[in-house]
């Protein structure tokens, strides 16, 4: 039995390292397509690729998994609706090392793209102005935004994140979703981010921010972790998604579901569920 519960594990792992990089791969190179190639995109089209991006990695993953796919996702449903505690460290490595391994990746397809674009712009990758290529591979905040008021964005729109995650999961909640549910969740992120993209890039996902930071810093982007800023920013998207997460994670059940009529199992809890009932996450 023992064997089986780390071999379970282990492939957990797995899926949940390949369904983060699925939404890193897609993901960042649209921005790298944008920035670097010139493709026109909108904000909202770029929203609607990183949502599907996500959508896609859930399809490919959830069976597995259940596809958190994102650190603040996985310490929500711990702390409150009951995912194995000693899963999370493991969980939380393969999200973090999967985000890390596909900005990689995305690095090596475009990079001549990037060589040349920063000759041409004359941008010095270790410096401040190097930050214009290092937000391919992860999110800054608009000039405009302290570092507060950076916080309060990332702490509002992912608990909006994980309230709508555990509303489209809910199968008493509504009409019954099934296979709909992932694809309702990247359009979840879309709209976030077609909503709030400008500000802060909506990382909610450490995972998806940190992992290709550090990936860029690794890379000769200096600035990357810091985002020239006295307070490096890069502790923003690491625990501002957590904390939204959290009280989004609290305060469904709290505010939606003890309203809500008993019907079926109505479980949100990857892992934890029969496969009928088990919900994807991200």
């Amino acid at each position: 039995m023992a064997k089986q519960q780390q071999h379970s594990l282990l492939g957990q792992c797995i899926a949940e390292f390949i369904g983060t990089g699925l939404i890193i791969f897609f993901g960042v190179g649209c921005v790298a397509a944008l920035v670097l190639a010139g493709a026109e995109f909108t904000q909202w089209e770029v929203s609607i690729v990183w949502g599907f991006g996500v959508t896609l990695a859930i399809y490919c993953t959830a069976g597995v998994s259940g596809a958190h796919l994102n650190p603040a996702v996985t310490l929500a449903l711990t702390a409150f609706h009951g995912f194995d505690k000693a899963k999370v460290a493991p969980y939380i490595l393969s999200q973090l090392l999967g985000a890390f391994s596909a900005a990689a990746l995305v690095y090596f397809l475009y990079g001549p793209m990037f060589a040349e674009y920063e000759l041409a712009n004359g941008i010095v990758r270790g410096s401040a102005d190097g930050l214009a290529t290092a937000g391919i591979f992860s999110t800054y905040p608009h000039a405009s935004l302290s570092f507060f008021g950076a916080f309060a964005v990332e702490f509002a729109i992912t608990a909006m994140l994980m309230f709508g995650i555990l509303a489209l999961g809910d199968e008493n909640n509504g009409a019954h979703r099934g296979a709909m549910n992932p694809l309702l969740i990247g359009i979840l992120i879309a709209v976030i981010g077609g909503s709030f993209g400008p500000l802060t890039g909506f990382a909610m996902n450490p995972a998806r921010d940190f992992g290709p930071k550090l990936f860029a810093f690794f890379a000769g982007w200096d600035q990357a972790l810091t985002g020239a800023k006295d307070i490096p920013y890069f502790i923003v998207p690491i625990l501002a998604p957590i904390a939204g997460a959290c009280f989004g994670g609290w305060v469904y059940p709290k505010v939606i579901g003890a309203f809500l009529p008993t019907v079926g199992t109505g479980c949100t809890i990857p892992n934890q569920c029969d496969n009928s009932a088990e919900e994807a996450q991200i």
